[in-house]
């Protein structure tokens, strides 16, 4: 008999360590310290209008570095920079003006699509319209390309009304009905590849044929949409100037050209490559660890650093990386003294599909090419990733993880008043989770309220500091430290997947070719 039930203990051990009582007294005095003196609104607008644009390796991602490392250690906290491996070349725009001069004169919104090269000075000029960006068209064009503006036919010559409205919150219907997010197929992953690298090389061929610059329309209602993944690698060279502009500027373009004689534009795009360093950096503070035992392991929590040109990057991602930041403050601030070391990770190259972060794993955990585990992998309780946008936090992804369900379920419970309860077991990719996922590590991205992430602020001119939600925010940051403290504290770290076949994960080197 006494055997028989040494053996039931030993059964459920492991489910009394991962089911312990949460010490309720601790996640009061951090939701108290995050609602009600909160640092989020200045953390924030430094982040974004002081900083400005932040693209990897740019004069604004070098300012955001270094003024996050000292930020942390101002807080007493350790910080600083750290290598992943190369990135490339950094990118900065400093005039992109386009001007209709013939048959009256307008001043288009227009945006320099990065690492995209510059004219020679202002150029006055005419415009031809292709109907494809391909070579064959390219060819069929001939001379007629030579010193003129080039833009690709919209394939549609009306813009629908838009009659849905721009934000929105999740209901309680639809956190019930969660369905797998970004996930991409790793076949999807070789398309993508090819087709960049050619949309690349068709942009050589346009210059080379003579083209002044490459306009084309993306976004509407004033909202315009850019993002370039080809250009910071070294191999690549930079293409001909290129202008995003409104689909209904476009579209006026497009109509003027066709009426004989009528249409000339004035450009002027200035752009400068920065090669100094090509060294990619994330930024790296922790908070130790105080148990003797377990001080060794790790609990990290990231957001990513970077951001896109057209705007300040308010609400992808600065959003995530002030939360990530005010989490550290507040377990600073309240004197907490974690089991484990609290770590956060604000990465750089996300944009450019998860590069920093990718670069991070493959330097402490393993290279999911061949799946060789380092010493640091067994370390690593769990890793929490905040990259959707502004909105408050509703629940989390357990990206098939049913064995860390129950827990996080119970971790919810002191922030039901505040709409955050939905566990799913459904998968959610496109950002630095994946890297950790790649490699086994257990990685958990947070549900998060839409509002007009997708709509209006993802990869846009207009994601700028007026779009963030700084109360959504604060109960963010109230929930993160929580479950990052509460990780830290568990006798058991989180429950492991199976790891993954060595070469399953698509996303190793981006989407270089």
């Amino acid at each position: 008999m006494k055997f028989i039930f040494q053996v039931f203990l030993a059964c459920l051990l492991p489910f009394i360590a991962m089911t312990q009582q949460m010490d309720t007294t601790i996640i009061n005095q951090i939701k108290a310290e995050a609602l009600g003196n909160s640092q989020l609104p200045q953390l924030a607008q430094y982040l974004t209008d002081v900083c400005g644009p932040r693209l990897t390796n740019s004069p604004g991602y070098r300012n955001a570095v270094n003024w996050t490392v000292k930020t942390f250690q101002g807080w007493g906290i350790k910080a600083a920079p750290e290598a992943w491996g190369e990135y490339g070349k950094g990118w900065s725009n400093e005039v992109a003006t386009l001007s209709i001069e013939k048959p009256y004169h307008e001043t288009l919104v227009a945006y320099a699509m990065p690492y995209s090269g510059s004219t020679k000075n202002l150029v006055n000029t005419g415009v031809i319209v292709i109907d494809n960006l391909d070579s064959a068209t390219i060819d069929k064009a001939g001379e007629s390309l030579k010193g003129k503006i080039v833009i690709v036919r919209s394939r549609t010559t009306q813009l629908p009304a838009s009659l849905n409205a721009d934000a929105y919150r999740y209901s309680d219907s639809d956190l019930v009905k969660m369905r797998d997010q970004d996930v991409i197929p790793p076949q999807m992953v070789t398309v993508m590849k090819a087709r960049l690298k050619g949309q690349y090389e068709t942009k050589l061929y346009l210059e080379k044929k003579g083209a002044v610059a490459l306009v084309s329309g993306r976004g509407r209602d004033g909202t315009v949409f850019v993002s370039a993944y080809l250009g910071y690698a070294k191999q690549f060279g930079p293409t001909l100037p290129e202008l995003v502009i409104p689909a209904e500027q476009s579209l006026k373009l497009q109509r003027l050209a066709g009426t004989a004689g009528l249409l000339s534009l004035s450009i002027n795009v200035q752009s400068k490559f920065y090669t100094d360093d090509l060294t990619g950096y994330n930024v790296i503070a922790e908070i130790p660890g105080t148990d003797p035992k377990l001080k060794n392991e790790v609990v990290m929590i990231g957001a990513h650093l970077d951001s896109w040109t057209t705007a300040t990057g308010a609400t992808d991602n600065a959003a995530g990386c002030v939360v990530m930041m005010e989490t550290l403050r507040i377990i600073q601030k309240l004197g907490l003294k974690p089991k484990r070391t609290i770590r956060v990770a604000l990465w750089g190259g996300e944009e450019q599909v998860i590069l920093g972060s990718v670069g991070y794993v493959k330097k402490h955990f393993a290279d999911p090419a061949d799946m060789k585990l380092k010493a640091e992998h067994k370390s690593i309780s769990a890793y929490y990733n905040l990259d959707n946008g502004t909105g408050k936090i509703r629940g989390i992804y357990l990206q098939g993880n049913e064995g860390a369900g129950k827990l996080f379920s119970e971790w919810f419970q002191p922030f039901a008043d505040l709409g955050a309860r939905t566990v799913t077991t459904k998968y959610s990719g496109g950002s630095d989770q994946e890297a950790f996922e790649g490699v086994g590590i257990p990685a958990f991205p947070f549900i998060q309220d839409p509002l007009d992430y997708d709509t209006r602020t993802h990869h846009s001119n207009i994601d700028v500091y007026e779009r963030l939600s700084i109360e959504d925010l604060k109960q963010c940051a109230a929930i993160v430290a929580s479950f990052a403290y509460l990780t830290a504290m568990q006798t058991e770290m989180i429950p492991r997947k199976p790891l993954p076949v060595a070469g399953s994960f698509p996303l190793s080197n981006g989407l270089v070719p």
